[in-house]
């Protein structure tokens, strides 16, 4: 298993960055808050998961060993494959599916594309103390991590983009949340962020 890639990035895209690693350009999946802590020819560090089937060979990538570990542990629902497990972690953070899962809350689930009322309370009864317990602030700071943070502002506009937002929709959204983010004591969070963004998108289509 590869456990991590380090090295400059070479390229972006909307679901995949290119880590340079002795040479080789390693693609790697990641979803779009991932993606806005990268930048072109900057160092980058990030935990990973291999995903082996019989027609591919595909490199998930996170910023910290908690999502990677949170990544695989979805997986192992029935139904859940990597995509909708990386789509789960787009929208979520790690401690929010903990605290979503351990308190039976279908609204929490139903807000990832893809996740009907129906498949998050299967979801909620197969993942029940799989998860395990939240990690809060010391969670958030475990794990490799990247050697560059984004402003909440381009991290958001960034996830947007990557789940298929047009520019102008994600601008609007980025700036109906600002006053939430701006009232926050410390840093922003970008799951909470990314879910009222997602909220106030839904009512305007």
């Amino acid at each position: 298993m590869i456990a991590f890639v380090s090295g400059p990035v070479a390229a972006l895209a909307p679901t995949t960055a290119v880590i340079e690693v002795g040479g080789i350009g390693m693609a790697v999946q990641c979803a779009p808050r991932t993606l806005a802590t990268l930048r072109i020819g900057e160092q980058a560090k990030l935990a990973t998961s291999l995903v082996v089937r019989e027609d591919s060979l595909t490199l998930y990538g996170f910023t910290d060993d908690d999502e990677r570990q949170v990544f695989e542990l979805l997986q192992t629902a029935s139904g859940v494959g990597p995509r909708l497990a990386q789509a789960m972690l787009a929208v979520h953070t790690p401690d929010v599916l903990r605290i979503a899962v351990a308190s039976g809350d279908e609204k929490t689930l139903t807000a990832v594309p893809g996740i009907g009322k129906r498949g998050a309370q299967k979801l909620l009864l197969e993942l029940k103390d799989r998860l395990g317990e939240p990690l809060g602030a010391h969670g958030a700071s475990r794990g490799v991590g990247s050697a560059v943070t984004a402003s909440w502002r381009d991290q958001l506009h960034a996830a947007l983009i990557g789940l298929g937002y047009a520019t102008r929709e994600a601008d609007e959204a980025v700036t109906a949340v600002a006053p939430q983010a701006e009232a926050s004591s410390g840093e922003p969070q970008i799951g909470a962020l990314l879910r009222a963004a997602l909220q106030t998108l839904n009512r305007t289509r």
